[in-house]
């Protein structure tokens, strides 16, 4: 893809080197644990922090949230903003691999206004429990969110749980919805191909009108007669009126379909309704990406190297970028270079607050750099802001504030 600056953006990344994973070996070790505290070779990870993957949840965003940006109609924009949200698991079916975890500190810009119309900054603000914080501006729209999980081993399966309220945000019309991410569970953990299920329901809430979307994302079930991967649900208004459909599948595509007439109450509602239109549809898969771990497109762009980033960047990581050019001995050395570094440095940490309790003293906190938490109004829960000075430092190329963690 070329540039206005002349820049042109990578299509491939080197292909997965095929050493045979024994998963099992590892993991008989884990069960009831917290998976965030259990250190996994590079074997099990995929070249990308937790930080790009949360930004890939963007891979539609100049779609969807510009076409939702467009709309005079809330009921559509929340129909906009619903396939937004399940387009954002696109990716997750076939990749059963997983992100590194990042270090405190660590950032992940993403810059794509030229192209794409949007930028986007990534902060881990939390190292136990991992926690992320994730800013997105585009054409009419802002996407903040708080990203962590609880993940919970049970042999068969390993279940992940996401914490947190993701907004999205229209400053010309007001409107701020919100929602919470679902379950995503990976099967067959022991014996056979792994494979991975995204299911549960979610509210999407616009807190300005009072309209709300129900979407559920059906269980895969071996004797069910639903299409697998399928998700539906209702827009409803803020009487409680079922004004749109949402019908398709979180791996493939969207549509919404208008209610001409409702008859009934609650869940026994039937309806008539138009023909379906098409919000989203997914991007076709780039050829031999089942090599490349199954990365799209934009997810083998997300780790191209660039200048002028900040030096706590996720592309600057040594081990993933060592891992992802398939050198994975020395990456898993470096790997444990890094986390000993960190650990070290949290030891420090505690034992200079104990000092400061013994002085009678208060140490404050250690603080994301770029974001501020918060408590946020509309969900009661705490959330991390952004500050809004990022974009300022990466301009004036001043990094001073960045601490070197790699």
């Amino acid at each position: 893809v070329e540039m206005k600056s002349g820049l042109s953006r990578r299509v491939s990344i080197p292909e997965r080197p095929d050493h045979p994973l024994n998963l099992w070996s590892i993991m008989k070790n884990c069960i009831g644990k917290d998976l965030s505290k259990i250190p996994l070779p590079v074997n099990f990870s995929e070249p990308l922090s937790m930080l790009q993957r949360i930004t890939e949840d963007l891979e539609y965003a100049h779609l969807l949230l510009d076409k939702a940006a467009s709309k005079s109609d809330p009921l559509e924009q929340m129909c906009c903003v619903a396939a937004y949200a399940v387009s954002s698991y696109s990716t997750t079916g076939n990749r059963t691999t997983k992100p590194f975890n990042p270090l405190l500190g660590e950032t992940y810009e993403c810059d794509r206004m030229e192209d794409l119309g949007w930028r986007s900054v990534t902060e881990q603000v939390s190292h136990h429990p991992p926690a992320a914080a994730h800013h997105a501006e585009g054409r009419g729209w802002t996407m903040f969110q708080d990203f962590s999980m609880t993940s919970k081993f049970r042999g068969k399966y390993l279940s992940v749980h996401p914490n947190g309220h993701t907004h999205v945000t229209f400053p010309a019309s007001g409107h701020h919805y919100t929602y919470k991410k679902i379950t995503t569970t990976v099967h067959n953990i022991i014996l056979g191909k792994l494979w991975i299920d995204n299911h549960g329901d979610m509210e999407i809430i616009n807190h300005t009108t009072g309209d709300k979307c129900t979407l559920k994302f059906a269980q895969y079930s071996y004797f069910g007669r639903d299409v697998p991967r399928k998700v539906s649900g209702f827009v409803k208004d803020s009487s409680g009126n079922v004004k749109y459909v949402m019908q398709g599948t979180w791996d493939d595509h969207m549509d919404m379909l208008k209610v001409i007439k409702a008859t009934g109450k609650g869940d026994a509602t039937k309806v008539e309704t138009d023909s379906p239109i098409r919000l989203w549809t997914v991007n076709e898969p780039y050829e031999g990406n089942d090599r490349m771990h199954h990365f799209t497109r934009f997810a083998i762009e997300l780790n191209e190297e660039e200048t002028g980033v900040a030096s706590t960047d996720s592309r600057l990581r040594p081990d993933q970028r060592l891992m992802e050019n398939g050198i994975w001995d020395e990456a898993n050395e470096k790997k444990q270079e890094l986390e000993e570094k960190q650990r070290v440095k949290r030891k420090r940490r505690e034992a200079e607050v104990k000092e400061a309790i013994q002085r009678g003293e208060h140490l404050e906190e250690i603080e994301p750099i770029w974001f501020e938490k918060i408590q946020d109004e509309k969900t009661g829960s705490p959330i991390h802001v952004f500050k809004g000075e990022y974009w300022k430092a990466k301009e004036s190329n001043d990094w001073s504030k960045s601490s070197s963690i790699f």
